[in-house]
């Protein structure tokens, strides 16, 4: 039994051996020629840059120097070195920002005669209404009462109408004949002297022993202040000021850059704090700048402040005094919107209480407004009218002449 089993193993090793054989043989058959070549691995290399020209070419050996060989710095030629420095590319300098450009405001003198035709609506209103009125061939009583309504329609005020109206039946009646050209003469003698002929209407604006004028622009919102004091310093400038702006309106959002902007366009330095700082604060240091400086103005433009807030026009009174530290206060010009009517004489009544108003300054008169409204506020205040806008541009701000004004609004 013994002997079985081990024929039986010696025939299954003898098996596996030959079909091991068989396979082994079969696998070299299958290899083909390429396969058995034999596989040279080249050496590793770093991979170089594509080059061109004489970079293509192989490195040749350079000579080489010392450390002794090296000259240092300090024993280089200074041909070297010269030449070192013109090899470096020195960058220009990049050019500042350029200034603005500075403008040369037109002369004042004679402004209103040139800005006369801004006054058209007021001249229809006023001027030709009474003209025509004052023209007709028998003045009774119904033709009185017209005169005197177009009078109060302008906004002459009341009182003022009454006077007119009464010196006018009285030199109507003595002239007799009553021509075109005497009635116009006639007219514009009463309205001239209404208008107050003899009221010095000269902005102060000039350098004094405690140092320069200073200008105080007050008045409500939306009345065209900040432009106006802009506008204001054109005048000054082109009259041969020195001007230095105080942006104390510090409530108003963009009102210290709009200032600054209208200062810039005629070389004026504008003195500016933070949004919503105390005004005050700001009107005190720009007249200190102003001293320093040696201008002939400050102009300091106040907040817009609402004539029924009690503690914004205390805060307006807090301004004048802070600035009557460094001496007295020249001018307050108050700036009324001419098409308010009787609505801006309350706003004047109001300020005059907090400050001493010394000269109004009229806007939009060219607009809607009634040319009246310069003798109606003039008697409620007791201060004359200074300055008249007649338009939105640049040089439409012009010095009052009573002579000039009623020239347009009667017409030729």
């Amino acid at each position: 039994m013994e002997y079985v089993i081990l024929a039986v193993v010696i025939a299954v090793i003898a098996v596996g051996a030959i079909a091991g054989l068989v396979v082994s043989g079969r696998r070299r058959q299958q290899l083909s020629p390429k396969s058995q070549a034999p596989v040279i691995t080249a050496p590793k290399t770093t991979p170089q840059e594509p080059q061109v020209g004489e970079e293509a070419a192989p490195p040749t050996e350079e000579p080489r120097r010392t450390v002794e060989e090296v000259p240092l710095p300090e024993t280089a030629g200074t041909a070297g070195t010269a030449e070192a420095v013109e090899a470096v590319e020195i960058e220009a300098p990049a050019e500042a920002a350029a200034a603005p450009e500075v403008e040369v405001p037109e002369p004042t003198a004679g402004r209103l005669v040139r800005l006369r035709s801004r006054l058209s609506r007021s001249q229809n209103s006023l001027g030709k209404g009474l003209l025509s009125l004052l023209s007709r061939e028998h003045l009774d009583e119904d033709t009185w009462e017209e005169i005197e309504e177009t009078l109060l329609t302008a906004d002459v005020g009341v009182t003022p109408t009454q006077e007119l109206v009464e010196r006018l039946r009285t030199r109507v009646k003595v002239l007799g004949t009553r021509t075109p050209d005497e009635l116009r003469a006639l007219l514009r003698e009463e309205l001239v002297e209404l208008l107050g002929k003899d009221a010095d209407r000269t902005v102060r604006s000039t350098k004094h022993e405690e140092g320069p004028a200073v200008v105080l622009v007050v008045g409500v919102n939306g009345v065209g202040k900040t432009t106006t004091t802009g506008k204001l310093a054109r005048v000054l400038v082109a009259d041969g000021r020195t001007v230095v702006l105080g942006a104390a309106d510090t409530f108003r959002a963009a009102a210290a850059d709009q200032l600054q902007t209208w200062g810039e366009r005629v070389g004026a330095r504008t003195v500016r704090g933070p949004e919503g700082g105390d005004p005050a604060s700001i009107a005190f240091d720009a007249v200190k700048e102003g001293i320093a400086e040696g201008v002939d103005t400050v102009l300091i433009d106040t907040a817009g402040r609402l004539h029924t807030k009690t503690g914004l026009m205390d805060e307006l009174g807090k301004v004048k005094r802070v600035v009557e530290k460094h001496g007295p206060v020249d001018e307050v010009l108050l700036v009324l919107d001419a098409t308010t009517g009787q609505n801006g004489l309350i706003q004047a009544r109001v300020f005059a209480e907090v400050v001493d108003i010394t000269g109004i300054v009229l806007t939009k008169l060219d607009g809607t407004a009634k040319g009246g409204i310069v003798v109606a506020v003039q008697r409620e205040l007791g201060v004359p009218v200074k300055l008249i806008g007649l338009g939105e541009g640049a040089d439409d701000l012009a010095p009052f002449e009573p002579g000039a004004f009623v020239d347009a609004l009667i017409g030729d």
